[in-house]
């Protein structure tokens, strides 16, 4: 059952504190190196993402597979996606990232399916990564995440 399945079966939640658009918008303005991956923000809901890494040359490595660091990246951005739609914390920070290459992604774009697991101070997530048009995930992610907590406003 893929994520999206789960997700529809699963009791209604709360509306995603962030859309595709204003993440876009965020990821252009705070976190420019995300333009290395060019990745298309195709859902956010609350706690849960997906992204696509389209297909570029520019990302394989011999043999013409996806290269390992751009599945890193965008497991990283898909994880980072959810925990906005689910806490809206701008300045959520990865503390720990495990990649499991389960075999080669090919060429084309590459769609990570994230979803979190627990929220708090410390948040956890997982992402799979699958072939665009289908098929065996390529790569599964678990990803911890530190979330600061809101600094008292001076009076």
């Amino acid at each position: 059952m893929s994520n999206k399945e789960s997700r529809a079966m699963a009791a209604p939640q709360a509306d995603p504190l962030v859309t595709p658009e204003a993440f876009q918008e965020l990821l252009d303005r705070l976190h420019p190196f995300a333009r290395i991956l060019r990745p298309e923000i195709l859902e956010i809901g609350h706690g849960w993402a997906r992204l696509r890494l389209p297909p570029n040359p520019d990302n394989q490595r011999l043999g013409g597979i996806v290269a390992g660091p751009m599945l890193m990246g965008l497991a990283d951005l898909a994880l980072y996606a959810a925990i906005m739609g689910a806490t809206g914390a701008v300045e959520a920070v990865t503390a720990s990232l495990t990649i499991n290459f389960l075999r080669g992604a090919p060429s084309g774009g590459i769609v990570a399916e994230a979803r979190i697991l627990k929220t708090g101070r410390m948040t956890a997530g997982e992402v799979l990564l699958v072939p665009d048009g289908g098929g065996e995930p390529v790569a599964q992610v678990i990803s911890t995440w530190s979330i600061r907590r809101p600094q008292a406003q001076a009076g």
